[in-house]
């Protein structure tokens, strides 16, 4: 790692743990699970605290739910404890895809690869 990466680390949060978090995990973290992201989840010793160590961009979106349940105290055991009972009828998780290519865009949008022709307007014009 570089000087460049180094002093980065100081001052952007956006772009992985800063040097702060690092220190603050290794000193009072306990590692409780990883997801199948690569995000890495902690703990304090008395559980009052929950925090996650991304893998690559920060994004709370890529958080799957059972792991957000435990974040926000939902539950107490992490999902690596108990799993999440999941209902056949559910969906996979999906991180926000909005400002991307698979964002998604409802009928009529001008986004759509195939834009719906509307046939129930007329543009006013003046007389």
């Amino acid at each position: 790692m570089g000087v460049w990466n180094s002093i980065k680390r100081i001052f952007t949060w956006w772009d992985g743990q800063t040097l702060n978090t690092q220190f603050h995990t290794w000193r009072r973290g306990t590692k409780v699970g990883e997801d199948a992201e690569g995000n890495i989840y902690y703990r304090n010793a008395d559980d009052t605290k929950r925090w996650v160590i991304y893998n690559g961009e920060i994004e709370g979106s890529r958080v799957s739910p059972e792991w957000h349940g435990w974040l926000h105290h939902t539950w107490d055991e992490p999902p690596t404890e108990r799993p999440l009972q999941h209902k056949p009828w559910e969906k996979e998780h999906l991180p926000n895809l909005t400002g991307t290519a698979q964002a998604y865009a409802p009928a009529g949008s001008l986004r759509r690869p195939d834009p719906i022709k509307r046939t129930d307007y007329e543009a006013w014009t003046p007389e």
